[in-house]
């Protein structure tokens, strides 16, 4: 960034905290998206949450988000751009269970920050998460799919493939751009 636009002359470098190609492609398709004009270089790096495979709550959902981001910071320091997100759930009473997820961005001198719609899991899939399984893994017995994290993820099975969880993802880093589409508001 220069003066808060974004330079248009070289390509600016994005490292996302994670390795999963559902999370890349949703920064990739947000970024190309949100400044149409730049070129990027999109760097997928694995780094440690710091939370449970399986955050629970807000706040550790959050928390999961700001750890990938810093320990991407450590790792590539001279990114243009660094992005954490972590999915997470929520309980509601004893019987419901909500998913959702946090993004973080990050440049030199601008932070963005935004959360996912929030949808309801089926019984079957609360259970075996209340016992300790992680969302994805609960999402692959119930419903007979192997790695589903890694591509459509709940939303996807869920919804029969009208949403995936690429495009679930996308929308909500959109909308952490917010303050680096829009520079010269503070936020």
């Amino acid at each position: 960034l220069h003066g808060g636009k974004i330079s248009r002359m070289t390509k600016k470098i994005v490292c996302i905290a994670s390795k999963n190609p559902v999370k890349i492609n949703a920064v990739k398709n947000a970024f190309v998206k949100a400044f149409e004009d730049q070129k990027f270089e999109f760097k997928g790096i694995g780094v440690a949450s710091g939370v449970p495979q399986q955050p629970m709550g807000e706040d550790e959902t959050f928390l999961g988000a700001c750890n990938r981001l810093n320990n991407a910071r450590k790792l590539q320091p001279n990114s243009d751009f660094l992005v954490g997100l972590e999915g997470g759930i929520n309980f509601i009473g004893d019987e419901e269970m909500e998913a959702f997820a946090w993004i973080v961005i990050e440049s030199k001198n601008i932070k963005g920050k935004a959360r996912t719609a929030n949808f309801y899991l089926p019984q079957k899939v609360t259970k075996l998460v209340k016992s300790g399984l992680e969302l994805g893994h609960a999402d692959d017995r119930v419903f007979g799919k192997s790695n589903s994290k890694q591509n459509s993820g709940s939303v996807g099975i869920l919804t029969k493939g009208i949403l995936n969880r690429t495009e679930y993802y996308e929308q909500a880093v959109l909308l952490a751009l917010i303050p680096f589409i829009n520079p010269d508001l503070k936020f």
